[in-house]
């Protein structure tokens, strides 16, 4: 490196390895700003594809986790649910018994957990076209494949849901809500979501005595003196 005076103006000649530094500094700055910004633009779409992926793949584990249960008998709806009756035998009450569905939500919950370690991690497969945000290019171009690794926790709970089945008939239904949290580890940023399910595992129909008469009255003006008619021909 040579320095030059020139009036009041200094000169410094840089050398060739001096020169090919800097011009490698410029270069390695302008592409460190380049991935950043490509970053910024393709986090959003790599969150969204990365949690569709996620999310289908827990839904089948739940789905499969709860189908196993039924079909191995865990799931009984005379274990988990007992009726008391009146002298007539109808039924005057409906109890839980709430061990059995504590030990039901316990060996989902395990299962469902033990399925998800087996595939926490995996590839996901982005289209370059994808990445640039144009739908024009969406689906188009090669390929990037970005590792990803999904971790979680799971909650399971049953309810009890009741709604009308006919004339006196009641349709019971045991419900099991599923939801599974996931954390799911992306390169240079995390992202997370819920899959909520909920599935009936088990019902009845509740069969109460049937009246002899039965009359359905409409708040609708035109309806009401119709069915007026109909009840006093059937009550004479």
């Amino acid at each position: 490196m040579g320095v030059y005076e020139l009036g009041r103006l200094r000169y410094v000649r840089l050398s060739l390895r001096q020169r090919m530094m800097i011009w490698g500094l410029v270069l390695f700055s302008a592409l460190a700003a380049l991935c950043a910004v490509a970053v910024i633009h393709m986090k959003p779409i790599i969150t969204s594809m990365a949690t569709a992926r996620v999310s289908n793949t827990v839904n089948r584990i739940v789905a499969a986790a709860v189908n196993d249960a039924v079909d191995r008998g865990e799931i009984n709806y005379g274990a988990m649910i007992r009726f008391e009756k009146d002298e007539q035998g109808r039924v005057t009450a409906l109890y839980s018994n709430m061990a059995e569905f504590n030990r039901l939500q316990t060996t989902i919950s395990d299962e469902i957990l033990q399925r998800l370690s087996e595939v926490s991690t995996s590839e996901l497969s982005i289209p370059v076209g994808s990445l640039t945000g144009s739908s024009l290019l969406a689906g188009r171009g090669p390929s990037i494949r970005i590792r990803m690794q999904a971790v979680g926790s799971t909650q399971c709970s049953f309810r009890n849901a009741f709604m009308s089945a006919g004339i006196n008939q009641t349709k019971h239904q045991v419900l099991l809500d599923v939801n599974v949290y996931m954390s799911i580890l992306l390169p240079g940023f995390t992202a997370s979501t819920e899959v909520k399910n909920e599935i009936a595992v088990a019902e009845t129909v509740i069969v109460g005595s049937v009246p002899e008469n039965y009359t359905n009255f409409s708040t609708v003006p035109d309806e009401t003196e119709q069915y007026a008619e109909d009840y006093i021909m059937n009550n004479g």
